[in-house]
């Protein structure tokens, strides 16, 4: 297992496991309040991520950057036409009519002329406001408005119908490209007469504190937010993960790293990875897609060795492996390979930590044995070379970050927010710890302030929110951001969210409950589609259920059901709630009776992003489901309590 001998291989290079060190701060009852970790790239004093594509073709013309998939074959960019593809770019905004400091709003899936364009309008010295794929007209109208952009790019018509929609009621609409009709094409020759001069002036008279991008919060409540990010917090973000992290997946693998970039570029995760990888002349291709169906081809075209993707990625990939299995007649073998990867990892990690004696001979066996049938099949799934992942947006299940460790694959954990230009922890690469979100990214300290809450500190903080000085004021403090999550920090300065602050759930016996392990838990286990737990001022947990349709689809085909079986047929079966129970069992594993859930309610359809029920990000928005459910809330507890 290749995953196994990069961390031999790591443990005997002194340089690579000391490359951080964290300080704790503990309180006067030896509790651990705040970590932090010194900074591994120099902060930033002039240049910005502007400057990226031209030292690339200055120091490396010849260095692939990116991939370009065109039909199912991936083309090489190599760093000198990604430079005068970006100033190309540059020229047709400036003849535009962008001014430096200009915003220009890009509203596409995930694709490689989104990145071109990032790099172009900060070359032109304007500012990218993003805007995620599946907004409305109204959420359109609202950044466009809020933000002041004059210009803006859309990937396909409907999405230029939307913006259209959506700005026809301001006083100056805006200019509007479309990428699907030629709007590269159309920029280049549009600013053919602009001097590459005037490109390399604009782009040198940008600072570290220009603001490079507004970006606006999916939010789970309420209007959308415009973070202000500068250059320099993306800078203090890509460099310093770059440096923690890059020289694992090249120097200990012996492997030229790659990865597919499938997150929304709308989300500051997607955005600063592009930029890490760019920094670090990571070869990128991009997916517009994270649909596992969509997404796999992909995955086995590119064979990336390393992937940022959220929780649902490998819930998805872990549900289809026992689906496969289930078809075979193996569906027993997959839940005992299931059982065994978990053990696996769990004493081999205690070995590699030096806090156990690692797995025994029978378990090694079994682990091989399973190596055959179940986990080889897993990583052909993720395109045969990957090592490496991170997973960040939600906590990931425990036990199933065991079972990719045990199937080749290393998933690091991280945390951060739009706010905190992404990552604000990771777990160290070479110190592993499945269930925590890692310690501060260098140059960050984490506090938890006396209610639970975690703050953070460091170049990688945003400064305000675009127009809205009362809501920075209420989470910017001494330059401490207040998250809104909850969370603990341990002797090593580990950091464990456990919920988030608004949600938090109070029965009314007095119990306070954090809804979110217990929804992490339940989604990690089929055939649960999405869930919500409620209780707040109820003498008991309870949860509101979907089906994953997938999950659903496989169920009936190995009963030889009907596929078109009505749902409100399904939710009533008691063979399929028999199987929720188990998610649920499952999920109470992680808490106390008290705050266990002892109902809950199958409900039809799903929660998405058209009905309003989730985010961009794949958050559920709570209050909104809880409100288009209610009255089977309140059949939950019977008497309307």
């Amino acid at each position: 297992m290749g995953v196994r001998k990069d961390l031999k291989r790591a443990k005997q290079r002194a340089d690579l496991m000391d490359r951080t060190r964290v300080e704790v701060v503990k309180d006067a009852a030896g509790v651990v309040r705040e970590a932090r970790t010194p900074l591994l790239a120099p902060q930033v004093t002039t240049g910005t991520t502007a400057d990226l594509p031209y030292a690339n073709a200055s120091e490396a013309p010849h260095a692939v950057v990116l991939r370009r998939r065109q039909g199912t074959a991936w083309h090489p960019v190599t760093a000198a036409a990604f430079a005068r593809e970006v100033t190309a770019v540059a020229k047709g905004l400036i003849a535009a009519g962008l001014e430096p400091g200009g915003r220009v709003a890009v509203m596409s899936r995930t694709r490689y002329e989104w990145t071109v364009l990032d790099f172009a309008i900060w070359a032109a010295g304007g500012q990218t406001v993003p805007i995620y794929a599946t907004s409305s007209a109204d959420q359109v109208e609202w950044i466009v408005r809020d933000s002041g952009a004059r210009h803006v790019v859309t990937e396909t018509a409907e999405h230029t119908a939307t913006v259209m929609t959506g700005t026809a009621g301001h006083d100056r609409a805006p200019r509007v490209w479309e990428l699907e009709a030629e709007a590269i094409a159309d920029l280049t020759v549009l600013g053919r007469d602009v001097p590459d001069e005037e490109v390399g002036k604009r782009r040198t008279t940008l600072t570290p504190d220009t603001i490079a991008t507004v970006c606006y919060t999916s939010g789970t409540t309420g209007r959308p937010k415009g973070c202000v990010l500068t250059h320099a917090n993306l800078h203090a973000e890509a460099a310093n993960t770059v440096e923690l992290l890059h020289p694992i997946f090249k120097e200990v693998t012996n492997q030229d790293a790659s990865t597919l970039l499938f997150l929304p570029l709308a989300h500051i995760l997607g955005r600063a990875l592009q930029i890490a990888c760019l920094m670090a002349r990571i070869e990128i291709g991009h997916c517009p897609s994270i649909k596992p169906d969509e997404l796999r081809p992909a995955l086995k075209e590119f064979r990336p060795t390393f992937l940022v993707g959220v929780p649902y990625l490998f819930e998805k990939i872990h549900d289809t492996g026992r689906a496969t299995a289930e078809k075979m007649g193996r569906g027993s073998s997959f839940d005992r390979a299931d059982r065994i990867a978990v053990r696996f990892g769990e004493a081999y990690l205690h070995k590699f930590l030096g806090t156990g004696k690692g797995p025994g001979a029978g378990l090694y066996a079994a682990w091989a044995l399973y190596d055959l049938l179940v986990y080889r099949r897993v990583r052909k799934e993720l395109g045969g070379r990957m090592r490496y992942a991170i997973s960040g947006g939600s906590p990931l299940d425990r036990n199933l970050n065991l079972f990719f460790y045990a199937a080749g694959i290393l998933v690091y954990e991280g945390y951060g927010l739009t706010e905190t230009t992404a990552a604000a922890t990771i777990v160290p690469p070479l110190k592993p710890r499945p269930g925590t979100v890692g310690r501060p990214v260098p140059g960050t300290a984490v506090r938890i302030a006396d209610d639970g809450e975690v703050l953070i500190k460091g170049g990688i903080v945003f400064g305000s929110y675009w127009n809205n000085p009362a809501a920075t004021d209420a989470v910017l403090k001494d330059d401490w951001f207040a998250t809104g999550d909850l969370g603990s920090l341990d002797e090593d300065g580990y950091l464990t969210i456990t919920g988030r602050k608004k949600d938090i759930l109070v029965t009314s016996g007095g119990k306070n409950v954090s809804p979110a392990v217990l929804e992490d838990r339940l989604r990690s286990r089929p055939p649960v589609g999405q869930c919500v737990v409620v209780g707040d001022n109820r003498p008991f947990v309870a949860a509101l259920i979907t089906l994953d349709p997938d999950a659903v689809a496989h169920w009936l085909a190995v009963r030889k059901r009907p596929a078109d079986t009505p749902m409100a047929d399904l939710i009533q079966d008691p063979r399929i709630r028999a199987d929720v129970q188990k998610a649920v069992d499952y999920a109470n594993e992680a808490v106390s009776r008290a705050e266990s859930i002892r109902a809950f309610a199958l409900v039809e359809g799903e929660f998405t992003e058209e009905n309003g029920m989730l985010t961009p990000s794949l958050k559920v928005k709570r209050h909104a489901v809880t409100a288009a459910y209610a009255r089977e809330i309140e059949a939950l507890y019977g008497d309307g309590s």
